[in-house]
């Protein structure tokens, strides 16, 4: 079974333009990458509801309680790895700059046998629904398809 996440996109209006909340992903390995290295905050889960765990990873990997209010379930999208992403949406608005992230702990460099701490998140960004488009990892697109299409020519 392929492994299954939830994840959030947090969206906002300005200047009567659609934005969404893009998160640049941590470690060495995306640290000089743009295309396709964010993402929507989201994590794996496993008997948990996919809306509680997308609440839960937001806070996780960006520091700060998710906006309140009505949540749009977006549905389900496939990345190119084969996992599952169930994406869920709210409007609200937050400062890219106060993001703090979580931590995972790596090997680096490779093969050298230290030990090294890295945000999961190293950044976040608004985007146009064509920029995230571009910057988003492989599968994530779709879920601005989604989101355009459930709020139509808001």
């Amino acid at each position: 079974m392929p492994r299954r996440s939830a994840g959030l996109l947090v969206y906002r209006f300005r200047g009567g333009r659609l934005e969404v909340l893009i998160a640049h992903m941590g470690g060495p390995l995306w640290a000089t990458k743009d295309a396709g290295a964010w993402t929507i905050p989201k994590g794996e889960y496993g008997d948990e509801e996919p809306l509680a765990a997308a609440v839960r990873e937001f806070r996780e990997e960006i520091g700060q309680d998710p906006p309140g209010g009505r949540t749009l379930d977006l549905g389900e999208v496939r990345q190119g790895s084969g996992k599952r992403v169930r994406v869920f949406a709210r409007e609200g608005d937050l400062d890219p700059a106060t993001v703090v992230s979580n931590t995972f702990t790596m090997q680096w460099p490779p093969r050298s046998g230290r030990m090294a701490e890295f945000p999961e998140i190293d950044s976040a960004q608004w985007a146009t629904p064509d920029r995230a488009r571009e910057a988003l990892i492989s599968g994530q697109a779709a879920a601005i398809d989604a989101l355009e299409a459930i709020l139509g020519g808001r």
